[in-house]
């Protein structure tokens, strides 16, 4: 069956254009201009996955999202804007499961929808098969699961949005080997997306910052100026 995404954005300019993608990839879709109208629906039926807008009139994404992870634990991408790492840390603090900068490209969204779906079928079934490519990656106290999308360090969870996961997990397979911003950027945005080099930076600093509330002294993401970035397992 096909999978069923809601979006609640303001903008309907954006809930036509994403609509339309997504039913081109053969999803279905419900869409809501604004929190309050989607909530009550979101809660009685939950689609197989929602993507909100932060910034909307009424009630806003966080809020949103605050009041759905009361009665649902269906995943969450968050449309935010360049100024709302602020938000970004909040949402994901509070149960979102990735977060996308508008503006965005379509087929990076379309990527981390099929992301995130696939990791949410393999933990609802434990028992399911691993496909090629999906051996953990176990690097000193580091245990990263890509078939599950999991992560731990020493033994404690750590949370990673897909694109922080493909990230760390491609630095972690060649430990002591330095990765290039180019490197890591084609790793977790794939089919020639561009960004910037300050959004892998501001991944990095999210990923130290993750794993530093379960371990403050925590120093395995190791930056070489000029270079990029390694992980180091010693």
């Amino acid at each position: 069956m096909s999978a069923t995404i809601a979006l609640v954005d303001d903008d309907r300019n954006i809930l036509t254009s994403v609509s339309i993608a997504l039913q081109t990839e053969g999803f279905l879709t419900r869409l809501y201009s604004d929190g309050e109208t989607a909530l009550k629906a979101l809660i009685d039926n939950p689609p197989d996955l929602a993507i909100f807008d932060i910034k909307m009139p009424r009630m806003d994404g966080l809020e949103l999202l605050r009041r759905v992870r009361e009665h649902s634990a269906m995943p969450v991408i968050f449309l935010t804007s360049k100024d709302d790492e602020l938000d970004e840390a909040l949402g994901l603090a509070m149960g979102a499961d990735d977060y996308i900068a508008k503006p965005f490209s379509q087929r990076l969204l379309i990527a981390r929808i099929r992301a995130i779906l696939r990791r949410t079928e393999l933990t609802q079934a434990p028992d399911a098969e691993p496909q090629e490519g999906d051996a953990q990656v176990v690097r000193g106290r580091l245990v990263m699961d890509p078939a599950r999308h999991r992560t731990t360090w020493a033994g404690e969870t750590v949370t990673l949005t897909v694109t922080e996961f493909l990230i760390l997990e491609t630095l972690a397979q060649r430990a002591g080997i330095v990765r290039t911003r180019n490197q890591l950027m084609d790793a977790a945005y794939q089919d020639d997306i561009y960004v910037d080099d300050r959004t892998i930076d501001s991944h990095i600093k999210r990923l130290r910052r993750k794993f530093r509330e379960v371990d403050p002294d925590f120093d395995a993401i190791e930056t070489l100026y000029g270079a990029g970035y390694r992980f180091s397992d010693e």
